[in-house]
C-alpha cells in the first residue's frame, strides 16, 4: 500500500493496526480512506490469523474529524458527482461507508481505538464502535451536529445512551459540547488516558494481551455481550448458553486447561 494512501495497514503477529492517514485534513473520511477501511475491516474478520485490531489516526492532533465536509458528504448527498474510482466505489454500495465506520458491521474480533487526539463528531462515534479505548491527554471528544442542525447517525444514538449514564449522553449528543480525554475516562468511555508518547505502547500492550488469548473464546464473548445487549434477561442467558457450548466444545477449551497444566503457554488454533 503507497505511503500517501488514506488508510496505512499494518499486520503483525495477529494485530491489524489501521491508521487513518490524512492528518492534513484532520484524518477526515474521503471516500478513497472509507473504501480502504471497509476493505480492511472485511479482511480482519475474515482472516483467521488476525486476532485484533487497532484503530488510530495519522499524526498528533487529530483522530477522525468524521465524513469530509469538502469530499465525501456533497457526493453521498449528490451535490457533487463522482470524479474518480473512489467516489464511484463508494456509491456503488451504501454498505460501504457504514461498514468502514462500523455502524451495524457484524464484527466478534475485538477493535482498540487509540485516540490520539480530536475525536469530534464521526471521529467520536468511530472511537465508541469499538470495544477497548485508550487516548491521548491531549484528545478531545464530542457530537456537535447538533449545533448545525444535524444529528450524530454514525450509531451514538443507539451506543452512547447504552456506554455512559443517560443523562451524560443526552448532554452530549443534544448540546453538543466538547469534553476532555479525563471527561471521558471519568464517565467510563474511555479504559485509559495516557501520556502522548506512550499512546500506541498502550494500544499495543492491550492488543499483545487480546492476541494471546483463546481467539475463539475472545470472538464468543464478544458476540455474546452484542447480541445479548437489549435483549430480557431470559434471552441472554440463551444466547449466554449458545456461545458457551461452542467454545466448550472447541479444541481451545481442551488445550488451555492441558497448557495450565503443564506450565506452558497454551497453543491455541482458535478451533
Amino acid at each position: 500500500m503507497p505511503e500517501d494512501a488514506h488508510l496505512l495497514v499494518e499486520k503483525r503477529d495477529g494485530v491489524m493496526t489501521l491508521v487513518m492517514n490524512r492528518p492534513e485534513a484532520r484524518n477526515a473520511l474521503s471516500p478513497q480512506m472509507l473504501v480502504r477501511l471497509n476493505a480492511a475491516w472485511h479482511e480482519f474478520r475474515e482472516t483467521c490469523d488476525l486476532r485484533v485490531a487497532i484503530l488510530t489516526g495519522a499524526g498528533d492532533e487529530d483522530f477522525c474529524a468524521g465524513g469530509d465536509l469538502k469530499l465525501t458528504m456533497p457526493l453521498v448527498t449528490g451535490a457533487r458527482k463522482p470524479q474518480d474510482e473512489w467516489d464511484e466505489k463508494l456509491l456503488s454500495a451504501p454498505s460501504i461507508f457504514l461498514d468502514a465506520i462500523l455502524r451495524g458491521f457484524e464484527l466478534y474480533k475485538p477493535v482498540i481505538a487509540a485516540v490520539n487526539g480530536s475525536a469530534l463528531g464521526g471521529g467520536t462515534e468511530m472511537t465508541n464502535a469499538c470495544d477497548l479505548r485508550v487516548a491521548a491527554e491531549h484528545a478531545v471528544f464530542g457530537t456537535p451536529e447538533a449545533k448545525v442542525g444535524l444529528l450524530p447517525g454514525g450509531g451514538s444514538l443507539t451506543r452512547l445512551p447504552r456506554q455512559i449514564p443517560w443523562a451524560r449522553a443526552m448532554e452530549i449528543l443534544l448540546i453538543g459540547e466538547p469534553f476532555s480525554a479525563r471527561e471521558a475516562l471519568e464517565m467510563g468511555l474511555l479504559n485509559y488516558v495516557v501520556a502522548r508518547e506512550r499512546l500506541m505502547e498502550k494500544a499495543r500492550e492491550l492488543a499483545d494481551k487480546l492476541a494471546r488469548n483463546g481467539p475463539l473464546a475472545v470472538r464468543k464473548i464478544k458476540e455474546g455481550i452484542v447480541r445479548a445487549s437489549g435483549e430480557s434477561i431470559e434471552r441472554g442467558l440463551e444466547i449466554e448458553n449458545e456461545v458457551s457450548a461452542v467454545v466448550l466444545s472447541s479444541q481451545d477449551a481442551r488445550e488451555g486447561p492441558r497448557a495450565f497444566k503443564e506450565k506452558r503457554e497454551p497453543r491455541f488454533t482458535g478451533e
